[in-house]
């Protein structure tokens, strides 16, 4: 398992969008941040310990990152790749 991964490809894994394309589309315009800072980029690295913010909609997710992941895969396994901190 890796240390780090391209932010888009962990929204991806950890099922916050329904396809990296949209998880990418959603780095690059600034609905994400990544420790208190706008992400530009979706190829800016995520590592574990990490807090996203993300706007999805009218609500707003705050999570922190355990792990990097190798694959998208159940939801079941997903959920263990964050804990939501707000």
């Amino acid at each position: 398992m890796t240390d780090r991964i391209r932010i888009d490809k962990w929204l991806w894994h950890a099922r916050f969008y329904k396809t990296r394309a949209l998880a990418a589309e959603a780095a690059q315009s600034g609905r994400v941040r990544r420790n208190d800072a706008r992400v530009g980029k979706a190829g800016l690295e995520v590592k574990v310990g990490d807090i996203l913010t993300l706007s999805r909609g009218r609500e707003v997710v705050v999570v922190r990152v355990l792990g990097c992941g190798v694959r998208r895969g159940p939801a079941s396994e997903a959920q263990g790749l964050y804990e939501v901190v707000q």
